[in-house]
């Protein structure tokens, strides 16, 4: 898409998450990718209008990426938004369950958009230590778990992870968040180690070549009731919701 300009933009029902924004098609079509960039797991576009394209995949959003024309891959009922550019390929936007969304923000106004404003530090970049999650989870009552999930501790991290985290930490996803600062505010030991486990994690999810989903890919994510996979410990996983969200961990060697 970068350097392409919107041809056409094709809009098959009228919202996914959330409803498309007023003139949607018209406020795209004729402008020029200047710039597509990520925070945490929102997709900017950046407009030769001013406006940013902002688009979230959900849990099933994907793109197929063709040429215009192409019939290799046939036309499916989640085929949602089509992008016809300017390089001669269409991008089409698939999502079953459509918890995905795409709005424009207005010039000047990615900055302020509600679900990025609030949105905490990039888990892979310099900002995010120890520190800043003890001080993000300072004297907050929630579970552990629910804090990594919430966006405003960090940024980007999802269920799968969160859970692959705690583990490497040995941390309980049912402690509270408290408990990663002192009293004084600086970080207690499992923030080091947790902040560690985080970008741990990500790095070699990141750097994985294999395409199989779940094959080798999961220490605790879906192995519920299998052997804990860490050296030494006789446990099993166990498999809890919290906050809507299945938590896979290890109730022998996460305390």
């Amino acid at each position: 898409m970068l350097g392409a300009r919107f041809r056409r933009v094709i809009v098959n029902r009228p919202n996914l998450r959330i409803a498309f924004p007023d003139r949607f098609v018209e406020r795209l079509r004729g402008a020029t990718v200047k710039a597509v960039t990520r925070r945490g797991k929102f997709l900017l576009v950046s407009l030769s209008s001013g406006e940013t394209l902002v688009m979230h995949l959900g849990m099933s959003g994907w793109f197929h990426v063709a040429a215009i024309g192409d019939r290799t891959r046939e036309a499916d009922a989640h085929d949602h938004v089509v992008f016809v550019m300017s390089s001669g390929q269409s991008v089409t936007y698939n999502d079953p369950r459509r918890f995905g969304l795409m709005d424009l923000a207005r010039p000047g106004g990615v900055d302020d958009y509600p679900a990025l404003k609030a949105m905490g530090p990039e888990p892979l970049s310099a900002g995010f230590n120890a520190a800043t999650l003890a001080g993000r989870c300072r004297g907050k009552k929630t579970s552990i778990k629910a804090a990594l999930l919430d966006q405003g501790v960090v940024a980007g991290l999802g269920n799968i992870y969160a859970s692959e985290a705690l583990h490497a930490a040995h941390i309980s996803p049912m402690r509270p968040a408290s408990i990663l600062a002192t009293s004084a505010g600086s970080p207690a030991k499992g923030a080091v180690l947790l902040a560690s486990s985080i970008k741990s994690v990500l790095t070699k999810a990141v750097s994985r070549a294999e395409s199989p989903y779940r094959a080798g890919r999961f220490r605790v994510y879906e192995r519920e009731h299998l052997a804990c996979l860490r050296k030494g410990c006789t446990g099993k996983i166990k498999k809890i919701t919290q906050a809507a969200r299945s938590t896979y961990y290890c109730p022998e060697c996460q305390r």
